[in-house]
Formats: structure tokens, C-alpha cells, sequence
């Protein structure tokens, strides 16, 4: 590493400690585009409107599901409970295109919505009602349809060591 960037990487490190200390819950963001159906770990979920009642999701630009959050697309936010790391190692290592997502998951598909992970503590079904640039990641903002609690626990927190990267 050049001293230049030595010298940044160390300006930048009480900025990233800071960042990384923004606690976020931890989600599975799960979709359906036809029969294909996928599922990510997301940690940038926030609820951004009371009415209509919407979700806001940031998704690194990359990730091949940002070409399944078309307009009016349906997307689920399942809510992970306090102590689920079983979803973390499941959902964190990646999902490929056209890998089954949902294998040895325990998974209630209501109405045809994208899958709803039944160990879940709560999940909300969203539509896609906007998105927008943010920086490397894309901020899709979902209108809630439907969701409901299928525990009585407590969310999964997290909160990062760097908020400069995952």
C-alpha cells in the first residue's frame, strides 16, 4: 500500500467506527420473478412512511436481483428474530442465479407472494413503488401490502464494526 494510502486508510478510520456503530436490524429479503424465487441477507431496512406504510431497502447495485425490483415488483421483508445466525450463514454466503434459495427452509408462499421464511419472527410483503441511485448500493422504496408477526421474540441487531463495508 502507497504511503497516500496509508495515510487515507487512517483518516478514514474513525469515520468508519463511526458509521459501523448505525445498530440496523438484519432481514431476508426474499423474490419470485415467474418460477424463479431467491432470497439475500439485507441489513439496510427502515421503515419510511407511516401512510402509505413503505419500507425503505438498500441493495448493493451489482446483485443480480436489482433486474427483479421492477416497478410494482413483489418483494418480502422477513424480519429475523433475535439468535437466527442459522439464517445468517445461510443467506450471507450468497445466493447465485438459478441456485435454489430455499432448500432445507421451511418456507408459506400466501397468494403466490414471494416466500415467507416460517421461522421468521414477522414478515412484510412489499411492492416496489420507487427506487433511486445511492451511491454503490440503490435505495428501492417498497409499499407494504401485507405482513404479520409469527413469533413473539425480539429482532436481530446488528452493528458493524466499519460502516465502510460489510
Amino acid at each position: 500500500m502507497s504511503t497516500r494510502a496509508e495515510g487515507e486508510g487512517e483518516r478514514l478510520k474513525p469515520l468508519a467506527a463511526a458509521l459501523g456503530r448505525i445498530p440496523s436490524g438484519l432481514f431476508v429479503i426474499t423474490m419470485r420473478r415467474g418460477e424463479e424465487e431467491t432470497g439475500l441477507l439485507a441489513s439496510w431496512v427502515q421503515q419510511c412512511s407511516f401512510h402509505p406504510p413503505q419500507v425503505s431497502v438498500a441493495i448493493r447495485r451489482e446483485r443480480p436481483v436489482c433486474a427483479w425490483l421492477t416497478p410494482e415488483a413483489s418483494f418480502t421483508v422477513n424480519i429475523l428474530e433475535a439468535g437466527q445466525t442459522d439464517m445468517i450463514v445461510h443467506f450471507g454466503r450468497g445466493i447465485a442465479p438459478g441456485e435454489p434459495a430455499f432448500d432445507g427452509l421451511e418456507v408459506e408462499r400466501p397468494d403466490g407472494a414471494p416466500p415467507v421464511l416460517a421461522d421468521a419472527l414477522a414478515y412484510l410483503e412489499c411492492r416496489v413503488a420507487a427506487c433511486f441511485p445511492a451511491g454503490d448500493h440503490d435505495l428501492y422504496v417498497g409499499r407494504v401490502v401485507a405482513g404479520r408477526m409469527l413469533d413473539d421474540g425480539r429482532p436481530m441487531i446488528h452493528v458493524r464494526k466499519s460502516g465502510l463495508h460489510y
